[in-house]
């Protein structure tokens, strides 16, 4: 470990480090263990200790992290509930009031499933009653409909094909 940057902030009673971590041959460290080594570093407890942030390159062996190292637990007060949650190992973490929540939506939607399949059950039976009625309300008012479209599809094809050359000849010049 390395310190490359370490300021004194008087003003909130702590000092901010920028810290390097190499670890050849492992994965990024945890904050756990940056914590750890910070707090041997400064000679302070690990809950006067805060890591604000880990960075690694892609491939790379070292780590950049962001410290906060505290003169008491009182000064320590400042720093806000998501930072000093994210510093807590995983078992004692506090998790979000959304995560408590999905557990009793998948409750119903299992309810809702029978139910669809009833309502699936039934669809096909109506669907068989009506697919033997369309076809024959349907050819009726399908000689009604082809009738009258018929004839507007003659007009304005005709009108539309008369358009369509005049402007194709027209924009094929000018391109």
């Amino acid at each position: 470990m390395e310190v490359v940057e370490e300021h004194v902030n008087s003003l909130l009673h702590r000092r901010e480090a920028k810290l390097v971590v190499h670890h050849e041959g492992a994965g990024t460290p945890d904050r756990m263990t940056v914590r750890k080594l910070a707090s041997d570093h400064f000679k302070t407890g690990m809950d006067q200790v805060y890591v604000r942030s880990i960075a690694t390159r892609t491939g790379g062996s070292s780590a950049l992290c962001v410290v906060e190292v505290y003169d008491d637990m009182k000064s320590a007060d400042i720093v806000p509930d998501y930072v000093k949650n994210r510093n807590l190992p995983k078992e004692q973490r506090v998790s979000k009031g959304k995560k408590e929540e999905k557990p009793a939506a998948p409750a119903p939607k299992p309810a809702a499933k029978p139910a669809a399949e009833k309502k699936a059950e039934a669809k096909p039976a109506e669907k068989k009653e009506e697919a033997k009625p369309a076809p024959g309300k349907e050819a009726k008012p399908g000689a009604a409909k082809e009738a009258k479209p018929s004839a507007g599809k003659e007009e304005k094809p005709t009108a539309g094909k008369e358009a369509k050359p005049a402007g194709k000849p027209e924009s094929k010049p000018k391109a």
